[in-house]
């Protein structure tokens, strides 16, 4: 059984000093004054700078608690201790129950603010398989560097405690390329790490948001999120705010500054076709009993060209693309050749004249196959049954009803009976064809336009941190949850990204590279002391 390390000493003694003037106040019942201007770009680096020491701690303290929502204890402890972390800094905190694991709802309010910022973070993250990680354990957090042939070393943390706690000069000896290796590391405990530490830093220089402050963390994500929509719906109006920020996932593939404005939404399929009632021996009925493989390939060959395009009549429509559209989409500077290099592939499927085209439009993914046997355990068989699993991503144009509808009409088109669950021996029996199609709608896209209120503040944010404006991404391909939030609150939704694109998220060895977790918490500290109130016309 793998457990957490006992906290050090010290993490527990830098707590104390997370504590600035305007969380005391807050925790005190009294209201900080709004801040008269910003901290300048060299001052937060500064600031940053100076806390890496505590920083530090508080992430790899967070990396050592299990978080696989499928284990529901863990995500109890995990709470407990977020909990207690957004208190120390002077907000009220709520549990939320669902059917699964609760949301907790952070809450801080800063006195005269007129508009209300809804924060979403993630806290669960994926299954793992300790036995394909390079260290002694996904939740003990290990630094690497790299070496040649693109692989990894461990090295000591008290090489990265000395880095950034020795003076000036010492300090260039920080390097950003070293990474920290763990489940949840980028995805998604580094961003929590970095608005935590953001938020003590702002509280230290005297800074208050011009705006209100929810903290929605999720618990539940990587299993779909599927308690969320009606927890947001049942409890709107605790959730009410006037647009929504998601710091998650990585930037543009350059690892550019970048905002990201859409995420296709998600729902899945798995469809079944059926041979014997019983795996059958090849020499015996080969040629003789029919092979759900083969049935099975037929489905799926059929429902795309050679092109990658999806055939099934009416799966794009909705979605078009305007010559100012394309513009935008063209701006984004993404290197194709070296993307398809990097992959080892030499050609990509033609949706779209380039990849940021190719994700505005619904996709249609075979995620996985299962039938018989393969390798050592391969078998002369005729299978029982072949299974697909599917991923359909979604866009703002696109209904996942309508879209599975269209995939079972082609089913049925390709000669199959098609049921909703399993067939009966009899039904195998007396109906040559079956096919079983069942599906779950995760949820559905969002997209914001890039001159919304929130695309202007955060755009200014990036401005006076950076001196020029970020990579404007308007649909990212991953999927997130936010849609319930945007149907049920009425709200604009942008994300930001803070952690490098190369992260091996939901992989073995996932990792988080020092200089973008030091990169993130400046863009959060520059994110939450913009104000609001000047985005506006």
């Amino acid at each position: 059984m793998i457990c957490r390390r006992d906290v050090p000493l010290r993490m527990m003694e830098s707590r104390r000093m997370y504590w600035g003037i305007p969380a005391l106040l807050v925790a005190l019942g009294v209201a900080a004054p709004l801040q008269a201007q910003l901290l300048p770009a060299g001052e937060i680096h500064a600031r940053v700078d100076a806390a890496l020491p505590r920083a530090f701690e508080l992430y790899r303290e967070i990396l050592t608690y299990p978080n696989d929502a499928h284990h529901p204890a863990d995500i109890l402890r995990l709470l407990g201790w977020l909990d207690a972390r957004f208190q120390e800094r002077g907000f009220s905190t709520e549990r939320i129950s669902t059917a699964g694991s609760p949301l907790l709802l952070a809450e801080r309010r800063s006195s005269g603010a007129e508009r209300t910022v809804l924060i979403y973070l993630q806290a669960d993250g994926q299954p793992v398989d300790p036995s394909r990680w390079n260290q002694e354990s996904p939740w003990v957090p290990v630094l690497k560097e790299p070496v040649a042939g693109g692989s990894w070393r461990e090295i000591p943390w008290r090489r990265l405690e000395l880095a950034v706690t020795a003076g000036a000069a010492e300090r260039e000896r920080l390097n950003p390329e070293w990474r920290i290796f763990a489940r949840s590391a980028s995805d998604s405990k580094g961003p929590i790490a970095q608005f935590l530490t953001a938020i003590t830093l702002l509280d230290e220089a005297g800074i208050t948001p011009d705006f209100h402050m929810k903290v929605i963390v999720d618990t539940q994500e990587e299993m779909g999120s599927p308690h969320l929509p009606a927890a947001v719906q049942r409890h709107r109006e605790k959730l009410a705010a006037d647009m929504l920020v998601i710091f998650d996932g990585p930037p543009h593939v350059s690892g550019r500054p970048t905002l990201k404005f859409g995420a296709r939404g998600i729902a899945t399929a798995s469809i079944t076709t059926y041979g014997p009632l019983a795996p059958q021996h090849s020499g015996h009925y080969g040629n003789y009993l029919p092979n759900p493989v083969f049935h099975l390939s037929r489905i799926l060959a059929s429902a795309k060209d050679a092109d990658g395009r999806v055939t099934i009549p009416g799966w794009y429509d909705g979605v078009q693309l305007d010559a100012g559209t394309r513009r935008i989409l063209a701006e984004v500077p993404d290197d194709e050749e070296a993307i398809l290099r990097s992959m080892g592939v030499a050609s990509r499927d033609l949706v779209g004249d380039n990849l940021q085209e190719a994700v505005q439009y619904p996709s249609l993914n075979v995620r996985g196959i299962r039938a018989g046997w393969v390798g050592s355990e391969a078998r002369t068989i005729v299978p029982d049954e072949a299974v697909a699993e599917l991923d359909i991503r979604l866009v703002a144009e696109s209904d996942a009803e309508r879209l599975i509808g269209l995939l079972r009409r082609h089913v049925e088109e390709q000669g199959f009976h098609v049921l909703s669950r399993a067939p009966t021996p009899e039904e195998r029996r007396t109906i040559p064809r079956i096919a079983t199609l069942t599906y779950n709608r995760a949820y559905g896209a969002f997209r914001t336009p890039f001159d919304s209120e929130p695309g202007r503040w955060l755009t200014g944010a990036f401005v006076h941190l950076h001196g020029d404006e970020p990579i404007r991404i308007r649909t990212s391909g991953g999927s997130i949850p936010i849609a319930p939030f945007v149907e049920t609150l009425g709200v604009p939704a942008v994300s930001v990204p803070t952690v490098n694109p190369d992260n091996n998220q939901h992989s073995p060895n996932e990792n988080l590279r020092v200089g973008s977790f030091v990169e993130g918490i400046r863009i959060v500290m520059a994110v939450l002391q913009q104000p609001v109130r000047k985005s506006g016309p």
